[in-house]
C-alpha cells in the first residue's frame, strides 16, 4: 500500500508542479501584454499630442491670416 500512496503522491506533486508552471507562464505574458499596452498607449499619447500641437498652429496661421486680411480691409475703407 505504501508504493501506491508514493506513485500518488508523485502524481499529486508532478500535476501541482505543472498547473503552477501553467499559471507563471499566463502571468508572465499578462506582464508582456500589460507592457506592450502600456507602450503603444504611450505612443498613442504622444502622437495625439503632436497632431493637436501641429493643429493648434495651422489654427493660429488661419487665425493670423484672417486677422491681417481684415486689418488689410479696414486700412483699405471697407
Amino acid at each position: 500500500m505504501t508504493d501506491i500512496t508514493q506513485v500518488l503522491d508523485s502524481m499529486e506533486n508532478a500535476l501541482r508542479l505543472q498547473i503552477q508552471a501553467g499559471a507563471e507562464r499566463r502571468a508572465a505574458r499578462a506582464e508582456r501584454e500589460e507592457e506592450e499596452f502600456k507602450e503603444k498607449l504611450s505612443r498613442a499619447a504622444a502622437s495625439k499630442m503632436e497632431l493637436e500641437g501641429i493643429s493648434s498652429k495651422l489654427k493660429g496661421s488661419e487665425e493670423a491670416v484672417r486677422r491681417d486680411q481684415m486689418m488689410a480691409m479696414i486700412m483699405a475703407g471697407f
